[in-house]
């Protein structure tokens, strides 16, 4: 009897991170040889990039709607800035498998003075004028990156900046990344969850719904607050600032 060979292991370099989906206690029944995957509670980066393949297979998707809720389409996206801003508290959002919940974002509008946007398309924000579902992604002060969904219909030019994450998938190479321990100061800010996910400028202008990004629905409405926005000179009263109610992972309290 020829015993079954071994996968051999695949040589990605020295950032491979194990990601943990949260398996639940009863995955659903699937083909028998394909038992073994489904039950590996951690995936290689590779075997991450496969999910949308997976997704195909009705058990797989069941599985993953279980632990993570169902994938976002970039037809989410295509709608006010101001419905998707608030809808995105509680969404999943990973990079190479690496990320966290959502729980702080904000919305910036086409007509609004301190976006990107207001005074015309350039060579940097030219994404912001196509079609919704697709990243943004900028330095602020010459430093950090800031990733970006854009938004509404070609041409409107409105995005939402995501401010903070609770880390959930990958949490030592965003350690690594960061060089800090505590969970709470890994994803409190724009600049520091794109450190954290490994988001550059080579992320920018990448449909939201295909690998290396992943988002996925809340499983439920979370209570939600608004305030005014973070760092900005220009509309600085406008409320369109969305966290989720009690986190400790905000950028800054409510």
């Amino acid at each position: 009897m020829s015993s079954k060979p071994k996968r051999k292991p695949l040589d990605i370099g020295p950032n491979v991170v194990s990601v943990d989906f949260g398996r639940p206690a009863f995955p659903p029944k699937c083909p028998a040889d394909q038992t073994e995957t489904l039950a590996s509670p951690q995936w290689s980066p590779d075997e991450w990039l496969n999910v949308r393949q997976l997704l195909e297979r009705g058990w797989a998707r069941q599985w993953l709607d279980m632990a993570l809720g169902k994938p976002l389409k970039r037809a989410f996206f295509n709608r006010s800035v101001h419905k998707v801003a608030p809808d995105l508290i509680g969404a999943t959002f990973l990079v190479n498998g690496v990320g966290g919940i959502i729980v702080e974002v904000e919305a910036y509008h086409h007509t609004d003075p301190a976006a990107h946007s207001y005074n015309g398309p350039t060579p940097r924000n030219r994404i912001m004028f196509g079609p919704a579902g697709f990243s943004y992604v900028y330095r602020s002060y010459g430093i950090h990156w800031c990733v970006n969904f854009v938004c509404e219909e070609a041409g409107s030019a409105s995005a939402v900046l995501i401010r903070a994450i609770e880390p959930t998938h990958g949490l030592a190479a965003m350690r690594r990344r960061r060089g800090v321990g505590d969970e709470r100061a890994l994803c409190s800010g724009p600049g520091k969850l794109c450190e954290a996910m490994g988001i550059s400028i080579a992320h920018s202008e990448l449909p939201l719904d295909k690998p290396p990004i992943a988002l996925f629905a809340r499983k439920e409405k979370p209570e939600i607050v608004t305030g005014v926005r973070i760092g900005i000179t220009k509309a600085a009263d406008l409320p369109w600032r969305y966290g989720l109610k009690g986190s400790k992972f905000l950028s800054k309290r409510f």
